[in-house]
């Protein structure tokens, strides 16, 4: 699965190291992946965007192959922090400046680095993510009782012991529907979230998203991402059944387009015809 991607572990300032694959030739792009993935998710896409561009495949801190500094706090998963190592990833590789697309976890990377950055960010693409403080503010019970991972995972200590029982049976089940993984895929996720490390940092990860990500979107409110933005979403995923999300963007992008797909909440693997063409197009 994507032989043709060079691997990098590349270092940072904060002391993360963040494993890159990487492929193709012209203008860099970074694909950020979603909860509970690693960046094999974009093995249906990134051949296809390869062929005219360089493209960085990047598994966020703490996932995958990915690392955070020894001992690393909350803080260190909030995506402000995250986004910084990425951009310090991008940069080592020689990338001053990029497109990002990002998915779920990923997507929430993307738009932060697009706000934190403007001067690093060329173009970014979110798919299927309202912006973290919008969600929480609309937190109703068909939501709560969806998405109740949001809430157990932001909880001290019990998840991670919960989960080591039988990660294989925790992580799947928000995998739907199952024809949709291919099975290198399945095994890439699975040897991940079986290492304790892992768990922890996905733990670590939606700690943040329900403390310091809010925050921070809080107080970027009235900032605006002014780069080309795309906006993305599954027909049958959490964006299909709520407002308008492009209505819902343009307070923080106020040129963003976008469109629905005919698919759930996992584009690239559920729709990677789609998914590619609309990157391809956008990006171009």
């Amino acid at each position: 699965m994507l032989d043709d991607f060079r691997p990098h572990d590349l270092p940072t300032p904060s002391g993360a190291t963040i494993r890159a694959r990487v492929g193709g030739s012209g203008p860099p792009v970074l694909l950020l992946h979603g909860w509970p993935q690693t960046s094999a998710m974009w093995h249906r896409v990134a051949p296809g965007l390869a062929r005219t561009r360089t493209v960085v495949l990047a598994d966020l801190p703490g996932y995958g192959d990915s690392t955070t500094a020894p001992d690393a706090e909350v803080a260190s998963f909030g995506k402000r922090a995250m986004a910084a190592d990425l951009v310090a990833a991008m940069a080592a590789l020689g990338h001053e400046s990029f497109a990002v697309v990002g998915h779920d976890r990923g997507a929430r990377c993307a738009y932060r680095m697009t706000l934190d950055h403007p001067d690093v960010v060329t173009a970014v693409a979110v798919l299927d993510v309202l912006p973290t403080a919008e969600v929480f503010a609309r937190v109703d019970a068909a939501f709560a009782l969806g998405a109740w991972h949001w809430f157990f995972l932001a909880q001290p200590e019990i998840p991670e012991r919960l989960i080591g029982a039988d990660p294989d049976v925790f992580f799947t089940g928000f995998l739907r529907p199952a024809e949709a993984f291919a099975a290198e895929a399945l095994e890439c996720y699975r040897a991940a979230w079986r290492r304790p490390e892992v768990v922890h940092a996905m733990c670590q990860d939606y700690r943040a998203g329900a403390s310091i990500d809010v925050a921070d979107d809080e107080d970027d409110r009235g900032a605006t991402i002014d780069c080309p933005a795309l906006l993305l979403w599954g027909r049958s995923g959490p964006l299909g059944r709520g407002p308008d999300p492009l209505a819902v963007w343009r307070s923080r992008a106020p040129q963003v387009s976008g469109r629905r797909l005919d698919c759930g909440h996992h584009l690239a693997e559920e729709a990677p015809g789609e998914t590619l063409g609309e990157l391809t197009r956008f990006l171009s």
